[in-house]
Protein backbone atom coordinates (compact mmCIF):
# COMPACT_ATOMS: atom_id res chain seq x y z
CA UNK A 1 0.00 0.00 0.00
CA UNK A 2 1.39 2.92 -1.35
CA UNK A 3 1.87 5.96 1.80
CA UNK A 4 0.60 9.05 0.70
CA UNK A 5 0.07 10.53 4.31
CA UNK A 6 2.69 13.33 3.52
CA UNK A 7 0.97 14.62 0.09
CA UNK A 8 -2.02 16.75 -0.33
CA UNK A 9 -4.71 16.61 -2.34
CA UNK A 10 -4.04 17.29 -5.90
CA UNK A 11 -0.31 16.63 -5.16
CA UNK A 12 2.06 14.31 -7.39
CA UNK A 13 2.70 10.84 -5.36
CA UNK A 14 5.77 10.33 -7.33
CA UNK A 15 7.54 13.54 -6.62
CA UNK A 16 5.96 15.22 -3.30
CA UNK A 17 4.84 18.75 -2.21
CA UNK A 18 4.48 18.97 -6.20
CA UNK A 19 1.33 20.18 -7.34
CA UNK A 20 -0.41 19.90 -10.82
CA UNK A 21 -2.82 23.17 -9.42
CA UNK A 22 -0.39 26.86 -10.68
CA UNK A 23 0.98 28.32 -7.41
CA UNK A 24 2.61 32.09 -7.23
CA UNK A 25 6.23 33.07 -7.09
CA UNK A 26 7.04 34.67 -4.02
CA UNK A 27 9.42 37.74 -3.49
CA UNK A 28 10.35 40.49 -0.87
CA UNK A 29 10.72 44.61 -1.49
CA UNK A 30 12.35 46.56 1.02
CA UNK A 31 11.34 50.31 1.66
CA UNK A 32 14.51 51.80 3.09
CA UNK A 33 14.39 55.76 4.48
CA UNK A 34 16.66 58.42 5.53
CA UNK A 35 16.92 61.72 5.68
CA UNK A 36 19.28 63.52 3.46
CA UNK A 37 19.26 67.65 2.28
CA UNK A 38 16.72 67.69 5.10
CA UNK A 39 14.19 65.78 3.17
CA UNK A 40 12.92 62.23 3.21
CA UNK A 41 14.41 60.05 1.12
CA UNK A 42 13.78 56.80 -0.29
CA UNK A 43 16.84 54.47 -1.53
CA UNK A 44 15.67 52.60 -5.51
CA UNK A 45 17.33 50.76 -7.81
CA UNK A 46 17.46 51.15 -11.78
CA UNK A 47 16.24 47.63 -13.14
CA UNK A 48 19.22 45.86 -15.49
CA UNK A 49 16.85 43.13 -16.87
CA UNK A 50 13.28 42.63 -18.21
CA UNK A 51 10.67 43.44 -17.03
CA UNK A 52 10.45 47.18 -16.58
CA UNK A 53 14.39 47.34 -17.58
CA UNK A 54 15.90 50.95 -16.97
CA UNK A 55 12.40 51.60 -14.51
CA UNK A 56 13.54 52.62 -10.88
CA UNK A 57 12.10 50.12 -8.14
CA UNK A 58 12.44 49.09 -4.75
CA UNK A 59 15.70 46.85 -4.18
CA UNK A 60 14.20 42.84 -3.75
CA UNK A 61 14.03 39.99 -5.45
CA UNK A 62 12.61 36.02 -5.23
CA UNK A 63 12.67 34.41 -2.11
CA UNK A 64 15.35 31.26 -2.44
CA UNK A 65 13.07 27.85 -1.90
CA UNK A 66 14.79 27.09 1.39
CA UNK A 67 15.18 30.73 2.16
CA UNK A 68 12.74 32.76 5.34
CA UNK A 69 11.30 35.62 4.20
CA UNK A 70 13.35 38.41 6.24
CA UNK A 71 16.73 36.70 5.32
CA UNK A 72 16.04 37.44 1.59
CA UNK A 73 15.17 40.70 2.40
CA UNK A 74 18.20 40.99 3.72
CA UNK A 75 19.97 39.34 1.06
CA UNK A 76 18.30 41.45 -1.84
CA UNK A 77 19.11 44.77 -0.16
CA UNK A 78 23.06 44.07 -0.03
CA UNK A 79 23.21 42.58 -3.12
CA UNK A 80 21.28 45.36 -4.85
CA UNK A 81 22.47 48.40 -3.17
CA UNK A 82 25.38 47.22 -0.76
CA UNK A 83 23.04 48.01 2.53
CA UNK A 84 23.59 45.63 5.12
CA UNK A 85 23.15 45.04 8.83
CA UNK A 86 19.55 46.96 9.03
CA UNK A 87 16.39 46.17 10.87
CA UNK A 88 13.71 45.25 8.38
CA UNK A 89 10.19 45.54 9.36
CA UNK A 90 7.30 43.42 7.96
CA UNK A 91 5.31 45.78 6.66
CA UNK A 92 2.55 44.12 4.21
CA UNK A 93 1.40 41.83 1.37
CA UNK A 94 0.82 42.67 -2.08
CA UNK A 95 -0.40 40.67 -4.20
CA UNK A 96 -2.93 41.84 -7.16
CA UNK A 97 -2.90 39.33 -10.11
CA UNK A 98 -1.28 41.25 -12.85
CA UNK A 99 1.27 43.24 -10.37
CA UNK A 100 3.95 41.44 -11.98
CA UNK A 101 4.03 40.78 -16.04
CA UNK A 102 6.46 37.40 -15.57
CA UNK A 103 3.89 35.28 -13.73
CA UNK A 104 1.57 35.21 -10.62
CA UNK A 105 4.56 37.16 -8.04
CA UNK A 106 3.16 37.73 -4.54
CA UNK A 107 5.58 40.60 -2.28
CA UNK A 108 6.30 40.61 1.52
CA UNK A 109 7.21 44.15 1.85
CA UNK A 110 9.75 45.47 4.77
CA UNK A 111 10.47 48.79 6.07
CA UNK A 112 13.86 50.42 7.12
CA UNK A 113 15.25 53.36 8.40
CA UNK A 114 18.65 54.52 9.25
CA UNK A 115 20.87 58.08 9.64
CA UNK A 116 22.02 58.45 5.91
CA UNK A 117 25.99 58.26 8.27
CA UNK A 118 25.20 54.68 8.30
CA UNK A 119 24.35 54.13 4.65
CA UNK A 120 27.18 53.30 1.93
CA UNK A 121 25.46 52.75 -1.18
CA UNK A 122 26.40 50.87 -4.54
CA UNK A 123 24.77 48.66 -7.03
CA UNK A 124 25.06 45.33 -7.38
CA UNK A 125 23.83 42.14 -8.85
CA UNK A 126 21.16 42.78 -11.19
CA UNK A 127 20.40 46.71 -10.08
CA UNK A 128 22.28 49.03 -13.13
CA UNK A 129 22.29 51.88 -10.62
CA UNK A 130 21.35 52.48 -6.94
CA UNK A 131 20.20 56.11 -5.89
CA UNK A 132 18.48 58.19 -3.82
CA UNK A 133 15.25 60.18 -4.13
CA UNK A 134 13.00 62.29 -2.65
CA UNK A 135 9.65 60.83 -1.65
CA UNK A 136 7.66 64.41 -2.81
CA UNK A 137 9.38 63.87 -6.00
CA UNK A 138 9.88 59.46 -6.77
CA UNK A 139 10.16 58.70 -10.25
CA UNK A 140 8.22 56.32 -12.24
CA UNK A 141 8.30 52.81 -10.53
CA UNK A 142 8.63 49.27 -12.22
CA UNK A 143 5.07 47.11 -10.73
CA UNK A 144 2.91 48.48 -7.84
CA UNK A 145 5.89 49.95 -6.35
CA UNK A 146 4.33 53.41 -5.57
CA UNK A 147 1.52 51.66 -3.41
CA UNK A 148 4.01 49.93 -1.55
CA UNK A 149 5.42 52.91 -0.64
CA UNK A 150 2.94 54.77 -0.28
CA UNK A 151 1.85 51.92 2.46
CA UNK A 152 5.60 52.55 4.24
CA UNK A 153 5.43 56.10 4.42
CA UNK A 154 2.07 56.24 6.20
CA UNK A 155 3.12 53.47 8.62
CA UNK A 156 5.94 55.64 9.55
CA UNK A 157 4.04 58.74 10.47
CA UNK A 158 1.55 56.88 11.98
CA UNK A 159 4.43 55.35 13.90
CA UNK A 160 5.60 58.80 15.08
CA UNK A 161 2.29 58.72 17.57
CA UNK A 162 3.40 55.17 19.60
CA UNK A 163 6.77 54.60 19.45
CA UNK A 164 10.36 56.25 18.79
CA UNK A 165 11.03 54.86 15.57
CA UNK A 166 11.91 57.85 14.26
CA UNK A 167 15.27 57.89 16.85
CA UNK A 168 16.58 55.48 14.20
CA UNK A 169 17.57 58.03 11.37
CA UNK A 170 19.29 59.63 13.83
CA UNK A 171 23.03 59.91 13.81
CA UNK A 172 25.28 58.27 17.06
CA UNK A 173 24.67 62.05 18.88
CA UNK A 174 22.46 64.65 18.03
CA UNK A 175 21.11 67.88 19.64
CA UNK A 176 17.92 68.32 20.29
CA UNK A 177 17.05 70.90 17.80
CA UNK A 178 18.31 67.86 15.29
CA UNK A 179 15.91 65.43 16.59
CA UNK A 180 13.08 68.60 16.34
CA UNK A 181 14.16 68.42 12.65
CA UNK A 182 13.84 64.64 12.00
CA UNK A 183 10.61 64.94 13.52
CA UNK A 184 9.18 67.95 11.47
CA UNK A 185 10.74 66.59 8.29
CA UNK A 186 8.71 63.16 8.74
CA UNK A 187 5.49 65.22 9.58
CA UNK A 188 5.81 67.81 6.80
CA UNK A 189 5.19 70.38 9.52
CA UNK A 190 6.53 73.01 12.09
CA UNK A 191 6.58 71.63 15.62
CA UNK A 192 6.49 73.83 18.95
CA UNK A 193 10.05 73.93 20.04
CA UNK A 194 9.39 74.28 23.72
CA UNK A 195 7.15 71.25 23.95
CA UNK A 196 8.73 69.06 21.79
CA UNK A 197 11.93 69.10 24.27
CA UNK A 198 9.73 68.50 27.10
CA UNK A 199 8.36 65.45 25.21
CA UNK A 200 11.82 64.53 24.02
CA UNK A 201 13.18 64.65 27.77
CA UNK A 202 10.72 62.68 29.70
CA UNK A 203 10.79 59.64 27.11
CA UNK A 204 13.71 58.36 29.16
CA UNK A 205 15.36 57.02 25.71
CA UNK A 206 18.37 59.62 25.27
CA UNK A 207 20.98 60.74 27.65
CA UNK A 208 23.09 63.69 28.07
CA UNK A 209 26.79 63.41 26.64
CA UNK A 210 28.18 66.09 28.64
CA UNK A 211 29.29 67.60 25.16
CA UNK A 212 28.39 70.81 23.68
CA UNK A 213 28.11 71.73 20.11
CA UNK A 214 27.79 75.14 18.06
CA UNK A 215 26.03 75.44 15.00
CA UNK A 216 26.84 79.09 13.00
CA UNK A 217 26.55 81.81 15.84
CA UNK A 218 23.87 79.83 17.65
CA UNK A 219 24.33 78.99 21.66
CA UNK A 220 26.21 75.78 22.01
CA UNK A 221 23.60 72.96 22.20
CA UNK A 222 24.09 69.81 24.31
CA UNK A 223 24.46 67.04 22.73
CA UNK A 224 22.86 63.64 23.15
CA UNK A 225 22.89 60.02 22.35
CA UNK A 226 20.58 56.92 22.64
CA UNK A 227 20.97 54.58 25.77
CA UNK A 228 19.97 51.71 23.51
CA UNK A 229 20.27 52.54 20.00
CA UNK A 230 18.50 48.85 18.90
CA UNK A 231 15.75 49.50 20.90
CA UNK A 232 12.39 50.88 19.77
CA UNK A 233 10.19 52.07 22.76
CA UNK A 234 6.72 52.26 22.62
CA UNK A 235 4.87 55.47 23.78
CA UNK A 236 2.24 54.77 26.88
Amino acid sequence: MTDNSHTSAGADPEQPYCYRYPHPAVTTDVALFTIRDDSLQLLLIERGQAPCQGCWALPGGFVDIDEDLPDCAARELAEETGVENLYLEQLGTFGKPGRDPRERVISVAYLALAPESKLSVRAGDDAAAAAWFPVKALPPLAFDHDEIIAVAHRRLVAKLDYSTIAFQLLPETFTLSELQQVYETLVDAEIDKRNFRKWAQALEVIEDTGELRRRGSHRPARVYRLLDRERIAFLK
